[in-house]
């Protein structure tokens, strides 16, 4: 069937030649510039080639800060979740796998692991335990294993509650242990099914831990595996957490890949992955408050009232009712890391914000993502230029990978943890006491 894959990736890289995207920049904020939309018969890939890191190398921090791995030798760590008592929680897991309905889902799964995509996941949560808060764990136990692609994780009230694919897992559990021995109980299904291309389920719980709210993505770029296929799916889940009961609290949503609250005012914000296939400046991902009710546009629209013309039947009475993401974050960015600042010892100039992690783009050429930003919060709203905090990931010549971002926490001490799932690490930025 795919004997003809050398010549259609050799049309793929061709596609992208002289398609350069501009200057990401200009879609940061409130109101990203948004040109208009490109055909095309094969998408352009660029995917840097993930080489990993050599012993002693580390990502690059900006001035005032130094960065040290915490973890090393994970497998595909995704999410970094620091518990009440200190103890640092790593979910290592990747895709369950789905088949590929069109020759070019093949093509774009082989490319894409170019950059590390495909390595096995540990289906797991390793606990790191660093008590002195030096950076440097004394303890590192697997915590739980054998879960099915996990990714969201909340701990409320004696209950650690995991976001498998397909399902959200509830574990007793008390701070302190290093190991779960008693079973999981399923509290909800989530949609997964034989088609799983969003295949991570994020989540949060509400301020009084009586709700959990888990991001489900679509299962298609633009609804080419049917409408079907997207039951109860592109959407940010309400979920009571006493009974399971679950309805969609927002809608429209391609890709919502994590999820955080906002300690003072209790918001609900997310980041977004936005489609693929109408050029490297298109569409913008995103970074918004999430409002209840709420429809964000896919797969009809984008930014609001910006007709995408590739969906039929049309809906002009959804797109009418769009709501416009509060913040851009550039075109195919992926971000996948949220992580508030309110105070933290970090910085002074990175007390008020969110950090982002930027997985990195595998259709836009020149590459964009691949670091860690700050995004300044002005009256509880994402405002300003976005600061890079954490960069390095990508090679110098553009064509190499050493890691890539995924979630990003801060840790009691104020430092900032970094999932890197290509480089199996986790790293942590400080303040530099030394003066460099």
């Amino acid at each position: 069937m795919f004997r003809a894959l050398p010549a259609l990736c050799a049309l793929v890289a061709l596609a992208g030649c002289g398609d350069q995207g501009g200057d990401p920049m200009r879609q940061y904020g409130a109101d990203p510039y948004l040109p208009e939309p490109q055909n095309y018969l094969l998408p352009p890939m660029s995917v840097p080639k993930a080489v990993g890191w050599k012993p002693g190398e580390t990502p690059t921090v900006t001035g005032g800060l130094k960065v040290q791995a915490m973890a090393t030798g994970l497998m595909h760590p995704r999410i970094v979740y620091p518990l009440p008592n200190g103890d640092i929680l790593v979910v290592e897991g990747n895709s369950p796998g789905t088949t590929p309905f069109r020759p070019k889902d093949f093509i774009q799964g082989k490319v894409k692991a170019r950059a590390g995509t495909a390595g096995r996941g540990g289906n797991r949560i390793t606990l790191l335990r660093d008590a002195d808060g030096d950076g440097k764990p004394e303890d590192q136990t697997v915590l739980v294993d054998h879960l099915h692609s996990p990714y969201g994780v909340a701990y409320v009230d004696g209950t650690l509650y995991v976001a498998n694919t397909d399902a959200i897992m509830a574990f007793k559990y008390a701070l302190g242990q290093t190991k779960i021995t008693e079973p999981g109980t399923k509290l909800a299904d989530l949609p997964a099914g034989p088609i799983d291309h969003h295949w991570t389920k994020a989540m949060a719980a509400s301020p009084d831990g009586s709700k959990l709210y888990v991001g489900v993505g679509s299962n298609s770029n633009i609804t080419e595996n049917g409408f079907d296929a997207e039951e109860g799916r592109a959407a940010i889940y309400q979920v009571d957490r006493q009974t399971g009961a679950k309805r969609i609290f927002a809608s429209g949503t391609r890709n919502p890949t994590n999820l955080a609250v906002d300690p003072e005012t209790g918001r609900l914000f997310v980041v977004v992955n936005e489609r693929d296939e109408i050029g490297p400046d298109l569409v913008p991902d995103y970074l918004t408050m999430v409002q209840e009710g709420a429809f964000y546009g896919w797969p009809y629209s984008y930014w609001g009232q910006h007709v995408d013309v590739r969906v039929h039947p049309q809906r002009p009475d959804l797109v009418a009712k769009a709501v416009k993401p509060d913040y851009g974050l550039s075109s195919h960015v992926a971000a996948l890391g949220l992580a508030f600042s309110k105070g933290e010892t970090l910085s002074d100039k990175f007390s008020n914000g969110i950090f982002v992690g930027e997985h990195g783009s595998w259709d836009r050429s020149p590459v964009n993502g691949y670091q860690v930003i700050f995004v300044p919060l002005v009256n509880g709203r994402p405002e300003g230029k976005p600061v890079p905090v954490v960069t390095g990931f990508l090679g110098n010549d553009n064509d190499t990978v050493r890691g890539r971002p995924v979630g990003v926490a801060l840790d009691r001490t104020g430092a900032l943890l970094v999932a890197d799932d290509t480089g199996n690490a986790i790293w942590r930025v400080s303040a530099d006491q030394s003066g460099h």
